[in-house]
């Protein structure tokens, strides 16, 4: 039998696995193991919860004393740093379980008794916000211990960039964050990715093709709150495929209070029949809009770039043009100039770059900034797949940052440039004041000059001039 079907030894095996509650302890020791053995990985993730660039030790099944029962938190970190300690307690989920608020409240409890610093939570759950946790716990449990959430998405990224995009140091500890990835990433170590719009994405549909839906209904909330974390998903996906973060763009009151967030998400799905969301992308032309609209099942993808400063409306949009070479004839340009409502001229790519006059409304006003937009049709299966909701959305995402927004790159005004000294054969046939580069009335003393009486000598009368040689 050929060497082709035999199977590689691997540190964190998949095989063995005989159900969720072992694949949950599996996935715990491989984590927090790799967690502990690779300094630059351990610190990555630890020190963003307030940890210390310390010492990492972890621990799996530590069990706690709380009143009459016992708990058994599925693992335990503890960061020495000279005389600091930091303890984090962790508990795990795997596949599609989910966190149970009870449970959780429980080990908060033991934290604060045991003068713990944090729990943390890691599961499949997409949480809307960094800021957020998916479950909702007692407030007051959380006056002395923080709780923060992973999900296995973040886990991953966080792994793949500091091992392909970051580096460690050690070999031998890169190959072991190797053998972490390649667990995550195999369908049967139960850590997911975002693959599903919910049970209500059906129902919502249906209610906005028959305008039925209303901002109370419970499913309108749901396909939000999935909407939201299909956008940090795709921040996670991209960002592990670009090596940089890539967080969702939000504005300030939604970023602080994620409840205006989800208010003015079914306010957009019942008024509109759209969900709307955008990724900041570190050093692009600007951020990335996404907008789905159910009613008409189309998605749109854009981005805004301002116009050059200086030339003519030809001009700036001609620099825009040179830069979308491999951007599709499909691609849409908004243009929008001076003193104006909404977009002056929009024309497609294809036609702006056989005529670029056809965006020029009017010569006389001043372009100033450009909306590149990209559609596409909507899938409307829940899942993933061929004509899955979520890879309509991801594939546009990818088509559009690949051959729009890395190419174009923003507009800088040139140096000024020194003045150069007159040729010799210049200068002699130009006056020297009216050179360029002559002294002038600030440059210093002006030489002296002839008196009035010296430019035009006072005239000599005759009759004076023979009395005198007589």
């Amino acid at each position: 039998m050929g060497e082709e079907t035999w199977h590689a030894a691997r540190l964190i095996p998949t095989s063995g696995i005989s159900g969720p509650e072992e694949q949950e302890r599996r996935a715990t020791s491989a984590l927090l193991a790799v967690l502990a053995a690779v300094k630059e990985f351990g610190r990555a993730l630890t020190t963003g919860f307030g940890a210390p660039g310390g010492t990492i030790e972890t621990f799996i099944e530590v069990p706690f004393e709380l009143g009459d029962d016992r708990v058994y938190p599925d693992g335990l970190i503890r960061v020495r740093r000279g005389s600091r300690t930091w303890v984090c307690l962790v508990e795990v989920k795997t596949g599609s379980n989910l966190l149970d608020r009870v449970q959780l409240e429980k080990y908060l409890d033991v934290a604060r008794e045991q003068d713990f610093n944090a729990l943390l939570t890691i599961s499949n759950q997409i949480a809307p916000a960094a800021t957020t946790h998916p479950t909702a716990v007692d407030k007051r449990k959380l006056k002395r211990v923080t709780m923060h959430h992973l999900s296995w998405t973040q886990v991953l990224t966080e792994a793949v960039m500091q091992k392909v995009h970051r580096g460690v140091a050690d070999p031998d500890q890169a190959w072991i964050l190797g053998e972490l990835i390649r667990y995550l990433e195999h369908p049967r170590s139960g850590a997911l990715e975002f693959e599903d719009m919910g049970p209500s994405w059906v129902p919502v549909r249906e209610a906005i093709a028959a305008g039925t839906l209303r901002a109370s209904d419970k499913n309108a909330a749901d396909v939000a709150s999935r909407w939201d974390q299909l956008i940090r998903f795709s921040c996670l996906r991209l960002g592990r495929q670009l090596g940089i973060e890539v967080q969702p763009a939000l504005p300030r009151k939604q970023a602080a209070d994620p409840s205006i967030r989800a208010q003015t998400l079914v306010a957009g799905l019942v008024e509109t029949g759209a969900l709307a969301g955008a990724l900041r992308i570190p050093n692009a032309i600007g951020p990335v809009m996404l907008l789905a609209d159910l009613r008409a099942a189309r998605l749109s993808i854009s981005v805004d770039i301002e116009a050059p400063r200086q030339g003519r409306p030809q001009t700036r949009i001609n620099w825009l043009l040179r830069q979308l070479k491999e951007a599709p004839d499909a691609l849409r340009i908004d243009c929008f100039t001076a003193h104006a409502r909404g977009a002056s001229t929009s024309e497609l790519l294809r036609d702006a770059r056989a005529d670029p006059l056809l965006l020029v409304a009017d010569p006389r006003r001043d372009v100033r900034s450009f909306r590149l937009t990209l559609s596409g049709p909507m899938g409307s299966k829940r899942g993933q797949g061929r004509g899955s909701f979520l890879g309509s959305v991801l594939d546009l995402l990818d088509s559009f940052y690949e051959s729009t927004v890395q190419t174009v790159k923003p507009w800088t005004a040139a140096p000024p440039k020194l003045r150069q000294d007159q040729p010799d054969s210049a200068a002699e046939s130009v006056p020297p004041q009216l050179l360029s580069t002559s002294l002038s009335s600030q440059d210093g003393a002006d030489p002296i000059s002839p008196s009035p009486t010296e430019r035009h000598p006072a005239p000599v009368q005759r009759g004076s001039e023979e009395r005198s040689s007589r």
